[in-house]
């Protein structure tokens, strides 16, 4: 239950799969970063018809990956409904033509949607390059995102089996009591999926992926303190450059501007649209840095090297 001053929200079930794919076209960021675009399945049309689109695409130009994202409901049986939905779409997005569709919408995205073209920018991909960057990123096997509401032991396995990643985010839906029209959805934070086959061939001996490690895992290691300041500077689209400067509290949240935030993408996104900015997303482990110039994404590759290393020397020896 969730108690908002004088109101009380109590978890409900979605009323259909349209729901979820409602909820992340409107929230696709939250999911797949703050460098992703998303094509919905409105925006696609394959000659086998609709029985093969799922329910959107999405692209992760920081990282260059995409994925087929099909919102599920987990009453859905899994052998008999999500599988073969999954391996149709999978078939489907492997096809050249599909492949090349989507980098069409895409390049007229850039041309049409500013923010779509900031994306861009903020990569350093030039106009001229798009279509190459893209060719690169749709020749790697799609990633099958899915927001589900719950995870069962049955997707668990099904996932395991697949060739492809898979990527599984759970999304909550609480509506007002005694006023049901009142919805709140419940999002993962910093994008974090709640089940991630993802590196499972080169899994870390240490077990910590990016996304598990904190502010406060950094602290701990020595690698930042309380009191460190950490600077973050912005130029808007036709604004000017702003530098934010933020204080590490002992519990790892940053100060900024007499407001404290629990995590650095929160007090990053608050200092660009400070700044100017209308975005509603940004990745501040790749906006933060020291004042010696380390990002806090480098900060964290720093600290895993170091649990990769510590595990590799507490591993038994290999006696064969």
């Amino acid at each position: 239950m969730i108690i908002l001053e004088n109101r009380k929200l109590m978890e409900a079930k979605f009323t259909n799969e349209q729901e979820v794919e409602d909820l992340i076209s409107a929230n696709f960021e939250h999911f797949f970063g703050p460098s992703s675009i998303f094509v919905s399945k409105k925006t696609i049309k394959t000659k086998d018809g609709f029985g093969t689109i799922p329910d959107g695409f999405a692209v992760d130009l920081s990282a260059r990956i995409w994925y087929i994202v099909e919102a599920e409901l987990s009453h859905h049986n899994v052998w008999t409904h999500i599988a073969p939905q999954v391996t149709k779409q999978m078939l489907a997005a492997g096809r050249p033509e599909t492949r090349q569709l989507l980098t069409e919408i895409l390049v007229q995205m850039v041309t049409e949607d500013s923010s779509t073209k900031e994306k861009f920018d903020d990569e350093n991909i030039k106009e001229i390059d798009i279509r190459k960057v893209l060719g690169e990123i749709f020749e790697k096997a799609p990633i099958i995102g899915m927001p589900i509401d719950a995870v069962t032991d049955d997707l668990r396995d099904w996932a395991a089996t697949l060739k492809n990643d898979v990527k599984l985010w759970i999304v909550r839906k609480y509506i007002q009591f005694g006023d049901p029209k009142v919805i709140a959805y419940d999002i993962p934070e910093e994008y974090r999926p709640a089940f991630d086959t993802t590196d499972r061939e080169s899994q870390p001996k240490s077990g910590i992926k990016t996304y598990d490690v904190f502010i406060t895992d950094l602290m701990e290691e020595g690698f930042l303190s309380a009191g460190t300041e950490l600077i973050l500077t912005y130029k808007p689209r036709g604004g000017k450059q702003q530098t934010f400067t933020a204080k590490l509290d002992s519990d790892g949240s940053l100060n900024v501007l007499d407001q404290n935030f629990s995590s650095p993408s929160y007090a990053a996104i608050f200092c660009i649209q400070k700044a100017g900015s209308d975005r509603t997303t940004v990745n501040g482990w790749t906006s933060w840095k020291t004042r010696e110039g380390k990002f806090l994404s480098q900060l964290r590759s720093d600290y895993l090297e170091k649990k990769e290393k510590d595990a590799e020397q507490a591993a038994p020896p290999d006696r064969r």
